[in-house]
């Protein structure tokens, strides 16, 4: 019995090494396009040229960043983008802590229906509706060059996923913490906030980045709104590099870098919560 006991012990230990290896090898492909972007920003053009290619800067031409700021209007696309993301990731999110709730918790005429439809438009895809939407946002509303068409979406929950992945987190908190909360005389709105919300934290952290990402990486929607030059956001503006910098690729990524920096902390910070989200989704109790 001690011996198997012993063999049992020395598989799972071969197992966990041999796992955690395969995520080493994983982690480190994943994050190998970012380490290439950030040490060919700091080469010369000469020394990116080599080959074989050097995986580590002889030398570490931080200047490269300098001349980039010379070029790259950085804080104007920092401020524009951010305009954007702010609202839009505030606005999404409430909206769909509100729509989730409503869904879980309240009882209305046609909720399976409505329900159901909401569903569906997750297979809609993006490009169905592209026109219909310019048409509404330029030539009905009078928005054309504006950020409004990028933020004013946002105000049904920025897609029914993030209203269902709300949902899904509050069907398995019991409705009698709900009840309880009611007898003390609690209403809805207290109810929510002080005792739901806080109880779905990972949810609402995991909608708030999925927002993030999905505005941040919108170059489509942002070059068909946005036509001024002093308007362009980070999606827009990379576009432009190769003109910008000509071939001087060098100063070319460390403007990418710099652009792919913001999205990178705002991860780092966020994501205890957002892996836990992920690995609660659609959970039971």
């Amino acid at each position: 019995m001690a011996g198997k006991m012993a063999s049992r012990k020395r598989k799972e230990k071969a197992f966990n090494v041999l796992a955690f290896f395969i995520v080493l090898i994983l982690a480190a492909l994943v994050l190998l396009p970012i380490w290439w972007i950030f040490r060919s920003s700091l080469m010369s053009t000469a020394a990116l040229n080599e080959y074989p290619p050097s995986f580590i800067p002889h030398e570490w031409l931080w200047s490269n960043y300098s001349k980039a700021l010379e070029t790259f209007e950085y804080w104007t696309y920092f401020k524009n983008t951010f305009t954007i993301i702010i609202p839009a990731v505030t606005f999404g999110t409430i909206t769909a802590i509100f729509c989730g709730y409503a869904f879980a918790r309240l009882r209305f005429r046609g909720k399976k229906l409505i329900f159901n439809i909401c569903v569906g438009t997750i297979l809609l895809p993006g490009m169905v509706t592209l026109i219909p939407l310019y048409i509404f946002w330029t030539k009905g509303m009078g928005l054309g060059d504006t950020y409004w068409p990028l933020i004013l979406p946002f105000l049904t929950g920025g897609g029914f996923f993030n209203i269902f992945l709300i949902r899904q987190f509050l069907m398995t908190i019991p409705k009698e913490l709900d009840e309880a909360a009611s007898i003390d005389g609690a209403g809805r709105m207290r109810i929510l906030w002080t005792i739901l919300v806080p109880s779905i934290k990972p949810a609402v952290v995991v909608v708030g980045m999925m927002l993030f990402i999905q505005i941040w990486n919108d170059l489509l929607q942002q070059i068909i709104y946005i036509n001024s030059m002093s308007k362009f956001t980070f999606a827009i503006a990379l576009t432009n590099f190769t003109g910008s910098f000509g071939t001087n690729w060098p100063v070319a990524l460390a403007a990418t870098f710099m652009t792919i920096l913001p999205g990178i902390v705002i991860y780092i910070f966020g994501q205890k919560s957002f892996v836990e989200g992920i690995v609660l989704t659609g959970m039971k109790n």
